[in-house]
Formats: C-alpha cells, structure tokens, sequence
C-alpha cells in the first residue's frame, strides 16, 4: 500500500494535469484510513474514559471508561446515559448545566461529580465536554472523565487530620503563612484566616530569632533533613511559649513548593523539667551534707550515693558508683543473709532494719546500722534507698553491757529458781488479763472499720493538747472533713465498696498528715483531724492542700475507678473556741460552709458562719413541709436562636416561695434538696408540672416549645427516674420530643457504664438530653462521643467575661470547634449584654439565654412571651 502510495505520488509529480483527478481520491482514502487506525490506538489507550453520546444514548466509548464504570463495551452501549447518574434528576440537570455551553461551542467542565459504578458504588470524576457540531445537538457530544476518587478521598482525609489534629500545623511558602489549622489558631491565639499570609515572623520573639532560624534551618531541610528542636515562640498578645516545632519541606528538589510545619506546646512540661533539675540541685546538696551514708541500690549494684556513704567504705568521690552491694560484706554467708532478711521485709511491705558488719575497701570491717525502703512497694525487685551508720563503738559498748548483764541474770536465776513455777503461773494470768483488757481499751476508743481513734478518744486527745497549747501558749487547729457525694457511691455501688472506699480514704488521709496528728472517724464519712502545735492557718491551708491532693487520685476499686473529694472546715484554738465542744461545732460549720462553696475545697471558720448554719438548718426545717403545703412553683426563662432571636425553647426553674410569700434563692435550698434526698420527689414534681404547664398552654393555642429542665445526678441516678418520666408522659399527654433534660457533666461521668444505659434509655423514649455547666467538669471525649447527647452548654463562668478575656473567648471558640466536630448544638448561658452577643454569634454559637433577652419569669408572663415570640423576635 505504502510502496503503491508513493507511487501515486511520483505519478502525480510527472503526468499532465488531468491525471491527479483519478488519483487524489485513493490518496486521501489511505491518509483517513491511517488517520482512523491513529485515532482508535489514542482511544484504545487514552488514561481517561471518552465517551461519544447522541441525546439520549451511549454512541460508543473507549475502554477505560468501561473500567471505571466497570460495565462491559456491550453493557454499557446498551444503557442511557441516565443509568450513570445517581438519578434521572440528577442526569437532568446535567444536561441543563452543559447544553448552554455545547451550543455555543464552548468547553464545558465540572471538577467533580458523582457517578455510580455496576455495584452502585460512586465514583467522582473531573468531566469535559464538547458537542461535534455546536449548531446541530443530533450530532452529539465528546465526553472526558477522569477518575478522581481517590484524590478527593485524600484531601477529605487530609482535611480531617488537619482540623482534628491536637498539634498545631502549618504549611509556608517562602516563609508566608498559607494555611494553619484550628489547633494552630488555637495555641497562637489567632482567628481562622486571620494569620493566612502573613510572614512566619509572627510566631518569633524578634526579627533576630527569625533570620537565624531561616538562615540555620533551611540549608538544613533543603539537603532533604527533617529540622525537630525546642525554642521559644510568641503569641499574638505577646506571651512567650516553649515550643517543639518539627519541619520538612515537600520536596528537598524544588524547595518553592513551601514546607509543612508542627507545633507542640510544652510550656508547662519545660517548667517542671526546670523545676525538677533544681530539685534534684537541692536533693544532691542535702545528700551530700547528710550525717549519714546515703546509696540507691539497684539489682545488687549502687547506682549512687553520697560523700558520707563514701567516707564510711573508705572510697574516692565517685567510686562507689557502679559498685556490687556483694564487695561491701565481709564473706558469701554475710552478704546471702543479708539478701534473705532484706527480701522478707520488702515483701511483707516494711522498711528493712538490722546491723551487719560491713567491709571498707582497705579490708577492715566495721558494723554497720542499715536501713532500706522500696521506691515502689508494689515493686518488690525494684529500686530502694538505703541509709547507713557506723555503730561500731556502741555496738562494742552494748556487747560490754550484755556480757554484765548475762552475767547478773545467771545469779539472780540461781537465786530465784524456786519461785519460777508460780511466777509463772500468775505471769500467764496477768499477760491474759492485759491483752483482753487492751482489746477492750481498743474497741471503745478506735473505730471498728478504719481502725482509726473514733469520737471517745478523739474528745480525750483534743482535750489534752488543749490544756498543752494553753500552758505553752500554743495553737492547735481541727479540721472537720466530709466526703462530696459518698452517699452516692454507697448507695449505687453496694455497703461493701463503700466500706473499702472510707478504709483506703483512712489510709491516705494518715499519710497525708504528720505522726503527731489524729486522724479519727467519728462515723458514715465524717473524719476529723487533730493538728496540735501548728503555726497558724498558712500551715492548716498547707495541711488542706495535701489532703485535697491525696484524694484527687482515683480509686480503683471492684473494677471501677471512683473519684472522691473532700469538704473541710477549719477552725483554730485559741481564736475560734477553747473548748471541745466548741472546736468541733465551729469546724463542723466551716464544713458546711465548704460544702457551699463548691465541695473539693477548705474553709476557715469565722462568726457569721454560725449564723449560716442556723440559717440552713432553718431553711431544712422549713423544707420538709414545702412539697405538702405547695410552696413551689415554676419559672420559665427562654432560650433564643443566636440568629434570628426568636424563642427557641424554655428552660424552668424551680422557685420556692417560702411561707407563701418570700422567694428565697434556689442556690441556698437546692442543695439541701440534693443532701438530705427530697430533690427526687421535688424533681418529680417539677417534670410533671412542666409537663401540664405545656399542655395547658398548648390548648390555649399557644406555639408547642420544647422544655429544658434539670436533672440533678442524684435524682439522675434514682432508680424509679425511668418508670416516673414514662408515667408522667403517658399521664399529661405531653409529646415526648418537646422534653429535653439537662444533665452536668459531672454527674456524667460518675456512673460510667450505667450513666450511658440510662441516656440510651431517655434517649429511646423520643426524649432530648445535653450537657448542663459543660467546661467546668472532667468529661471524658470518649464517653461524650458515646453519649446520646444532642446539645451543650457553656457555663456562664465563660460568657461572664467574653468580652475583656481572650482566655474566656478561646475556650469558647475551641467548646464551639469540639460541638461541631461532634455534631451537637451549643447554648451560651448568662448572656447579659449585646457585645457578649455579638461575640458568641461570630463564633457559630445556635443558642442563648440570660438577661439580655429576659429573665426567669413565671408561667402567666411565659405565656404572654408565647405569644409575643410569634409575633418576631424577643428582644432584651
């Protein structure tokens, strides 16, 4: 053919004109066939899918496009170009997108859209088309896709990691800033977008600090070397932080492709290694100035020891570390004894003492007082610190005095032989008498459970250290202490659980305090502690810090791990009472005064204290009768859409009209309520007039809102909650999602396992649950993942000062980043102004509530703002 074309040719070059006429047209033929035979080569391997579609229907296509669909050609020739769409109305507007572009000739392109495989599965594409003959439709249209699935999955992970992430991240381009994550803005304290383009400058003390970086770091990164070290950053206020910041460029080969840095604060972790080194400073210069020899001992070797340890084994600085505690006994037999009673003391949990002859360097012994304790008890082959003293001369001395005694004790046995049968008769009967007697002396003054001194001799030693301090013109101080919620544990965790959790309280509260002080149990879990000879109320507080801080571990028993914090009141003698009934009546206030003031914390007495207490037991008093004589009611205050302020829902509030006439502040009677138990009736009583409330207002005409109301974490973890919220639906008829329950995040989590049944329980009844007081707990991220909750609110201890503290505004905006991760929506409490407002609404927060829009108003005023809602918005 090609040998016949050219010849064609040459013929054509030679003849007469006439002769191309006959030619010509097998030339062209041969150059379409060439052509066509490229063209199908192109489709046939083309990386893309292309497809050739007429109105209607699949012309024809190549084979990529069939493997991206995963269709056979014979397949997918039979579909209509709707069967790869997820459905007719997405093909639809498709081609109401693309025919205004192909009739004009134009190209038409989308970066991505779906389309769904064989298996239903979607793949996304980058697609471009163009129509064959912009003026004639029938002519049909080229199709372009490329598959772009796995790119788009990529960045949507990349997305994730970013926005995720708990280290700050930032990616630069020539030392401008290009994109950073939420966690960066977070840790420099900047808004989204507000640092995009600026120079890295920003996050250095000085323009110094940035051109050393740049000029030590960037060689580095660019000959392909990650660049990891601490340094000094600044935020936007100007505050330093201590940074690990960790870098690589994208490409070593083409460093203008920018670098990706992380940041991670350890401001507070270079202060403890600080504080830490200095320690250690201070603990080495004890060591060396202690009167003792002083070894830390590690598998049968001295890891280090001090000057005096040194000078007893005759040893140069520094040569007893390293050492084999072997070559410092005199022989094997010496050394294995010593091995077996130091291993029986570790093991039954006891510092190990006795004296051995020990072994100098120069071969002379000498004996030696020993005494050892295990760094980790629970470690019994573990490390342990050992101290020792040369007691060689008393030693000999009481050898001497031993001897004499022997001696003595031969003689007078000689001579008091014939009354050893009947000594030793009345011996046993004495030793009998004085060992009941002393487990008698025992149960009257210690308490049965704790084995601490119980109320009878803790009344025995106050009194005596009171006549010591006031002959010595001495203070002493009691400490009542109350555990926070114990009744709780005891009652949803069983007696026997309780009794071990007061048992290891014991333990710890012993150790928390010195060996001259009382720790007594005065019954349920009530302690109270004897500080005699203290120097005033800086070392009582000192004394409270270390008890709160001894109890703040969790304890880990029958399989859970419970928290526990205690209440303590002070009170110090002379100034507070000089007698003990007194003391104990005053440190019994302060205890109380404790409980008020938040739990987990101290409280020194003082004279309006007692005023306080009556006034509380007057108020329980009062109470006991409030339910029965119907001095109760309900106020109601809205919850408003951030956007629109229109009234979202209504949260109620218990009010208690004391005698019929005086209100009297819900932060002074509920929390008698939640101690003495009658907040589950109270609560039970509150849902349900809520309830009726809402119908009433609903036959009325008035708009169906939900109601928020409190859940208190007893009442939430009373057994018959469940049973009373179905009765009570099924009673008034109210609809189930109009009722949405805040529970704090304390009582969230107290419970665990059993706390997430109860939620999936509410929650399966069509009811609506969120987080009350949310940022003032300890929540668990792996509990709130799991909890059925659909809403949070921030505390009003974070809206209070929004506007004058950056502190308050990013634990906001990061409550806001974690809600939204989460999928939940956001109220913001105690809204007073419109700054405060304005604040919350730029950071996305849905909801709010305080006095800005109204405050708590009573049920014929909530119905007059029903009505008014509906109308437009509630204005403050």
């Amino acid at each position: 053919m090609d040998r016949h074309s050219g010849g064609l040719s040459l013929a054509a070059a030679n003849a007469p004109t006439e002769a191309p006429a006959i030619e010509v047209p097998d030339l062209e033929q041969e150059m379409l066939r060439i052509a066509l035979r490229d063209q199908h080569a192109i489709l046939e391997n083309a990386p893309v899918g292309i497809i050739f579609t007429l109105p209607g229907q699949f012309k024809s296509c190549n084979p990529r496009i069939c493997e991206m669909l995963d269709y056979s050609y014979s397949e997918l020739s039979r579909l209509s170009p709707a069967d790869i769409f997820d459905s007719p109305e997405a093909y639809q507007a498709l081609v109401a997108e693309a025919y205004p572009v192909l009739a004009a000739g134009g190209l038409f392109e989308k970066g991505e859209y779906p389309f769904r495989r064989r298996d239903g599965s979607i793949m996304w594409a980058r697609l471009r088309g163009r129509a064959v003959d912009p003026a004639a439709r029938e002519a049909g249209t080229i199709w372009i896709a490329e598959d772009v699935t796995e790119v788009r999955q990529t960045l949507f992970e990349v997305q994730a990691i970013m926005q995720n992430a708990t280290i700050g991240i930032m990616y630069t381009r020539n030392r401008v800033i290009q994109r950073y994550n939420p966690a960066f803005a977070a840790m420099f304290g900047y808004r989204d977008g507000e640092a995009l383009g600026r120079s890295t400058r920003i996050v250095y003390p000085d323009d110094q600090a940035w051109q050393d970086f740049g000029m030590s770091v960037y060689p580095q990164l660019a000959s392909g070397i990650p660049y990891r070290a601490e340094t000094e950053l600044v935020r936007k206020d100007g505050s330093r932080i201590w940074g690990q910041l960790n870098g690589y460029l994208f490409s070593p080969e083409d460093p203008e492709l920018g670098a990706i840095w992380m940041f991670e604060d350890r401001t507070r972790e270079r202060a403890d290694e600080i504080q830490l080194r200095n320690a250690l400073m201070e603990n080495r210069a004890i060591l060396d100035n202690a009167v003792l020899g002083i070894a830390v001992v590690e598998d049968g070797v001295t890891l280090h020891c001090n000057s005096k340890m040194e000078e007893l084994f005759g040893s140069p600085a520094g040569g007893m570390d390293g050492t084999p505690v072997r070559s410092l006994y005199p022989d094997e037999a010496s050394w294995k004894m010593a091995r077996l009673d130091t291993a029986r003391s570790f093991e039954a949990g006891q510092v190990h003492t006795a004296e051995y002859q020990m072994a100098r360097r120069d071969g002379s012994r000498f004996w030696a007082r020993l005494s050892g304790r295990l760094f980790d008890a629970l470690d019994k082959a573990g490390r342990s610190v050992w101290l020792i003293d040369d007691v060689t001369a008393g030693r000999e001395a009481a050898d001497a005095i031993r001897r004499a005694r022997d001696e003595l004790e031969v003689r007078v046995a000689e001579r008091t032989a014939e009354l050893a049968g009947a000594n030793a008769l009345l011996q046993e009967e004495i030793a009998e008498r004085r060992q009941a007697e002393a487990r008698v002396h025992h149960m009257a003054y210690h308490d049965s459970l704790t084995g601490l001194p119980n109320r009878a001799l803790l009344s025995d030693r106050l009194d005596c250290a009171l006549r010591s301090a006031n002959r010595n013109d001495r203070q002493l101080a009691v400490m009542f202490l109350d555990l926070d919620r114990f009744k709780t544990i005891n009652d949803s965790l069983g007696h026997a659980t309780g009794d071990q959790l007061l048992r290891e309280v014991a333990r710890r509260l012993c150790t928390a305090v010195r060996d001259s002080d009382t720790v007594a149990r005065l019954g349920g879990d009530e302690f109270v502690i004897l500080l005699p000879d203290v120097g005033g109320a800086r070392d009582c507080a000192a004394v409270g810090d270390k008890i709160i801080e001894a109890l703040a571990t969790p304890f880990p028993l029958e399989g859970h791990s419970l928290h526990i914090s205690p209440s303590i009141g002070i009170c110090l003698c002379p100034e507070d009472g000089n007698d003990v009934e007194t003391l104990m009546r005053h440190a019994d206030a302060a205890m109380y005064h404790a409980k008020a003031a938040g739990r987990n914390n101290y409280q020194f007495f003082d004279q309006r204290m007692n005023q306080a207490a009556a006034r509380r037991f007057e108020l329980e008093s009062s109470l006991r009768g409030a339910l029965a004589r119907g001095e109760f009611e309900l106020h109601y205050q809205p919850i408003v859409d951030a956007v629109s302020r229109r009234l979202h829902a209504l949260e109620v509030l218990l009010r208690w009209r004391r005698g019929g006439e005086m209100l009297v502040g819900p932060d002074e009677f509920i929390p008698i309520l939640e101690e003495n138990g009658m907040i589950v009736p109270v609560g039970e009583w509150v849902i349900h007039t809520a309830c009726e409330q809402s119908m009433a207002w609903q036959r009325r005409g008035l708009a169906a809102v939900p109601l928020a109301i409190n859940l208190s974490a007893r009442q939430f973890m009373h057994d018959g909650l469940l049973a009373s919220m179905r009765r009570i639906v099924g009673e008034t008829g109210i609809d189930p999602s109009l009722l949405e329950f805040e529970i704090t995040e304390t009582a969230l989590m107290q419970h665990g396992g059993r706390t997430l049944d109860i939620l999936r329980q509410i929650n399966g009844m069509g009811m609506r649950l969120s987080i009350d007081d949310f940022g003032t707990g300890y929540s668990s991220l792996a509990y709130l993942k799991r909890f059925p909750v659909r809403k949070i609110k921030i505390d009003r201890a974070f809206v209070r000062e929004l506007e004058a503290s950056s502190e308050d505004r990013a634990i906001v905006a990061a409550v806001m980043a974690l809600a939204n991760s989460l999928g939940l929506s956001v109220v913001a409490e105690g809204v007073e102004t419109e700054g405060q407002y304005a604040l919350l609404g730029g950071y996305g927060c849905q909801f709010a509530q305080g006095y800005l829009f109204a405050r708590p108003l009573p049920a014929g005023d909530a119905a007059r703002l029903l009505v008014s809602s509906v109308m437009g918005m509630i204005e403050g």
